[in-house]
C-alpha cells in the first residue's frame, strides 16, 4: 500500500470519475459490461457516503454503431451527427445500470464557453450541486453537436480536469485502457515500466506520456497528464487506473496501489482562481521582472507598474491576461485593472506616478493578488 494515497481517499468526500472510448467501447459499440461494471462500483461508493460525478466518453461509439457506420466519420459535421444520435443511447444504458440500485443520473452537455463565462460557471455549478443533494448521478460529456473550435474543451480529460476544479472535488480518477503511466507503451514494449507516483510532472514524464497514443477518443495518455498537471497546480491529486479492472474504484478507496497517482502541491487553490488559471482563455500577457517575480511567487503579491518590462497583444480593462518572465515562462494568468495601451504607459513606473501619466489612477496594481492566479510549479 502506498503511503501517498491513502490519507487522500480517506479524506474524499466529492470526487470526478472519467471513464474513457477505450474501456467503454467494443466491436465499434458500447461495452455494456463496462457500463454496468463501472455503475455498479458508483453506487458502492454512493452508498458509502461519496459524492459522484461521472465524465463519461463513448457517445461516437454508440452513434457509429446506431447509425450502421463501418467506422468513426472523418469530416466534422458526421462525427458531431453520430455522437448525437450516440448520446441517447449512452444514456440510456447508463440510467438502466444505476435504475438495478435504485439511483437515478442526469445528463449534462458542456461547452469551454459556458465555463468562461463566470456568470454560467457559477449556474453550471450550482445546478451541480442541486443534483448532488438530490442523490443524483451527473454524467457529463462535451457537447459535440454544437462545437466548433473555439469553444471546445479538446477532450476529456481536459473537461474531467475542468468540472473537478469546477465543484471543488477532492480528487479525480481517470479510467482508461492501460494500467496508468509507463515509460513507453506497455502494448509494443515488454519492458515497459509501469510509474506508481508522479511527485512533479517533469518533462522527462510528459515525453512517456507523449509516447502512448489512444487508440480510440481525442485523448492520448499526454492529455491525462496535461490534466494531472492543472490538477497538481491546483492541489488536487488524480489518479490513472485501468477501468476494466475488476472493482478497481473499490479497490482504490480502500488505499491499493493501483495505477499511477500524482501529488498535488499541498496548497489548494481557491475556485475563483481555480476559474480564472483554467477557464479563461488569455488575450495577451505582460513580461514582468525578477523582483515582481519573486514578490508574486513567493510573498503572495499583486502585480504593481513598476514590474512590468513589456506588454503582448491588444487587451481591454478587466481581460484574462498571462504574466510571464524575462524567460518567457508561464507563470500565470490574471484579471488586469488598465487596458494594453495605458500598461504600456506606466509598465516600469511608481504606483504614484500612474494618475499623472494617465490623468487618472482607479487602482494602484495592474494585477490585483485577489484577481490573480500561479500556474507554474515553483511557486513554493
Amino acid at each position: 500500500m502506498n503511503n501517498y494515497r491513502k490519507p487522500f481517499f480517506d479524506h474524499t468526500k466529492r470526487v470526478v470519475i472519467k471513464v474513457g472510448s477505450n474501456v467503454l467501447t467494443q466491436d465499434h459499440g458500447l461495452n455494456l459490461k463496462a457500463i454496468r461494471s463501472i455503475s455498479r462500483q458508483i453506487c458502492r461508493l454512493i452508498d458509502k457516503g461519496l459524492q459522484v460525478i461521472l465524465v463519461s466518453s463513448g457517445a461516437m461509439a454508440s452513434g457509429v454503431k446506431k447509425v450502421g457506420l463501418s467506422k468513426r466519420p472523418d469530416e466534422i459535421p458526421s462525427r458531431q451527427a453520430a455522437a448525437a444520435v450516440g448520446q441517447a443511447g449512452l444514456i440510456m444504458e447508463y440510467e438502466k445500470a444505476f435504475a438495478r440500485y435504485e439511483k437515478k443520473v442526469a445528463q449534462i452537455l458542456l461547452t469551454s464557453d459556458d465555463l468562461s463565462n463566470r456568470k454560467r460557471y457559477l449556474n453550471a455549478r450550482n445546478t451541480l450541486y442541486t443534483l448532488l443533494s438530490w442523490e443524483v448521478v451527473p454524467i457529463i460529456n462535451e457537447n459535440d453537436t454544437v462545437m466548433v473550435e473555439e469553444i471546445k474543451f479538446g477532450d476529456n480529460d481536459n473537461l474531467a480536469a475542468m468540472i473537478t476544479l469546477l465543484m471543488d472535488a477532492d480528487i479525480l480518477i481517470n479510467l482508461t485502457d492501460i494500467d496508468g503511466l509507463y515509460t513507453k507503451d506497455p502494448r509494443t514494449y515488454p519492458d515497459a515500466r509501469l510509474i506508481p507516483v508522479v511527485s512533479t510532472i517533469k518533462k522527462s514524464i510528459e515525453k512517456y506520456a507523449s509516447d502512448i497514443p489512444g487508440a480510440l477518443g481525442r485523448g492520448g495518455m499526454l492529455s491525462k497528464v496535461k490534466a494531472a498537471r492543472k490538477l497538481n497546480s491546483a492541489g488536487v491529486p488524480m489518479v490513472i487506473a485501468k477501468g476494466d479492472k475488476p472493482d478497481i474504484l473499490i479497490k482504490l478507496f480502500s488505499g491499493k496501489d493501483h495505477g499511477t497517482f500524482f501529488v498535488p502541491k499541498k496548497e489548494k487553490l481557491a475556485s475563483r482562481k481555480c476559474w480564472i488559471a483554467f477557464n479563461l482563455k488569455p488575450k495577451g500577457a505582460v513580461i514582468i521582472d525578477a523582483g515582481a517575480q519573486t514578490a508574486i511567487l513567493k510573498r503572495g503579491k499583486s502585480l504593481l507598474p513598476s514590474g512590468i518590462v513589456d506588454v503582448e497583444n491588444e487587451f481591454d480593462v478587466g481581460a484574462p491576461v498571462e504574466f510571464k518572465s524575462i524567460d518567457n515562462e508561464k507563470l500565470g494568468i490574471g484579471l488586469v485593472n488598465y487596458s494594453a495601451s495605458d500598461v504600456r504607459k506606466i509598465m516600469g513606473k511608481k504606483s504614484g506616478q500612474i494618475e499623472k501619466l494617465l490623468g487618472q489612477k482607479t487602482y494602484d496594481e495592474v494585477m490585483h493578488r485577489d484577481n490573480l492566479a500561479i500556474t507554474c510549479e515553483d511557486s513554493e
